[in-house]
């Protein structure tokens, strides 16, 4: 028997290890894409997805509703049905030939900490919901926090119209074909009021291992970093002969070496203050129907992310950007079409979640950690619609996006402790 409430729950969360594994194992089935896993939003992997979750949800007699995005809902309702609930959560997609834990980790965890409820016989005062999100990876649809923006009506305008990389199908035909509604979508129909929501907490694999290098299993979320995001940007030279002397040459490829590489200074000057930040040329390559070794390149395409975590920074960065565009079409004699503009604001943790998931981890004989996310997430999206946010890392040893993510099952249900007792005391008080 438990001497203390947060061993008690870390005993309950720890008799609920089958139902995790059973659900990363049937997670996997739904997704398997040898080496990896592909869960492709709003398309068959990530429908069974959510089909597993829903499942698992109805087994421990959860209330199931999804909204118009088709975002999944499993709640324990509350004693008091009018106050504002609890949303835990993730997403269930992947990026193509994945790995099993990024996002789904999240999902499962809420299920777990749950269950544990139940197995504590704890009603909660108010509904916590589990929320199996929709569409987070953007790499499918150039869109960030597609289902959690939907849901919390702040999709940006021309989303839906977006196309998928692989299907070249948009959004709003995607969305329809697995239940959604784009029209409401459209209309910016709330399914999650903010002012209703009392918190959203997200538990994630880390991305770098960082926790590894500590020898911790889990970390408190600091922050998660903002962006900004051109998708489809170009740059317009001149095709020219092999031949061509430097001085006359509008080589484009030259231009988008230029680019990254003032780009990288700028990244290692903000290193040397300590201002984190990040840029990626995700994509960044000349035009395959024009390129050859006798050709000077006149068309170059690539792709920017810059993120930071503090929206005056990025600012910053943005004006940068513009600023090295300028020297660098003067200076080689192109024109850069920088194309669509896709932005995400920080995410800031609520302090008081913050410390509270600290003190939990104490109270659970966890050496607390924290850290900085080094990528984008849901709980972003909350954060920025107003929702007291917070979010609980997982040791993993071989970053994410990869096959090999490699989160262990004692480390995530360590952690798990710390999100269901979290739920004791903040939801189930009173």
């Amino acid at each position: 028997m438990a001497e203390t409430p947060a061993a008690g729950v870390a005993e309950a969360v720890m008799a609920e290890g089958t139902l995790a594994a059973s659900l990363f194992d049937a997670l996997r089935r739904d997704g398997l894409d040898e080496p990896g896993v592909t869960r492709d939003p709003y398309g068959p992997g990530e429908q069974r997805a959510h089909a597993t979750a829903t499942a698992a949800a109805e087994r421990l007699g959860l209330r199931v509703e999804r909204d118009f995005a088709a975002n999944t809902y499993m709640t324990l309702p509350g004693r008091d049905a009018g106050a504002p609930r609890v949303v835990v959560g993730s997403h269930l997609d992947s990026v193509p030939h994945g790995g099993n834990f990024d996002g789904a980790a999240g999902v499962v965890a809420g299920l777990v900490a749950v269950a544990a409820l139940k197995r504590l016989g704890l009603a909660p005062r108010c509904d916590v919901t589990v929320m199996a999100v929709r569409a987070e990876e953007s790499v499918w649809f150039q869109v960030s926090y597609v289902g959690s923006r939907s849901a919390l009506g702040s999709l940006p305008d021309g989303a839906l119209e977006a196309k998928r990389i692989d299907t070249g199908r948009t959004l709003a035909e995607h969305m329809a074909e697995c239940g959604g509604d784009p029209d409401a979508v459209r209309a910016r129909r709330r399914f999650l009021e903010p002012s209703k929501l009392r918190a959203f907490l997200e538990l994630h694999i880390e991305q770098a291992p960082s926790l590894v290098e500590d020898g911790k299993p889990l970390a408190v979320c600091t922050g998660i970093p903002g962006n900004f995001r051109y998708p489809e940007a170009r740059i317009e030279g001149r095709n020219e002969h092999v031949g061509l002397p430097r001085r006359f040459r509008r080589d484009a490829a030259m231009a988008g070496a230029d680019f990254a590489m003032v780009l990288d200074r700028v990244w290692e000057e903000h290193e040397a203050r300590s201002v984190p930040m990040a840029a990626t040329l995700g994509r960044f390559h000349t035009d395959a129907a024009l390129h050859g070794m006798t050709f000077v390149p006149g068309l170059f395409h690539f792709s920017l992310d810059v993120r930071a975590y503090d929206e005056a920074v990025l600012a910053g960065l943005d004006r940068r950007v513009d600023g090295i565009v300028a020297e660098v079409e003067g200076r080689r004699g192109v024109r850069f079409h920088l194309g669509r503009k896709a932005r995400a604001a920080v995410g800031a943790v609520d302090p008081a979640i913050r410390a509270s998931l600290l003190a939990g981890a104490r109270a659970l004989g966890l050496p607390p950690a924290e850290l900085g996310s080094p990528a984008s997430h849901d709980a972003a999206a909350f954060a920025e619609a107003g929702v007291p946010m917070g979010m609980l890392f997982v040791r993993n040893r071989n970053g994410s996006h990869n096959p090999d993510e490699a989160m262990e099952l004692d480390d995530f249900l360590q952690a798990t402790s710390v999100l269901a007792l979290w739920l004791v005391e903040n939801a189930c008080g009173g």
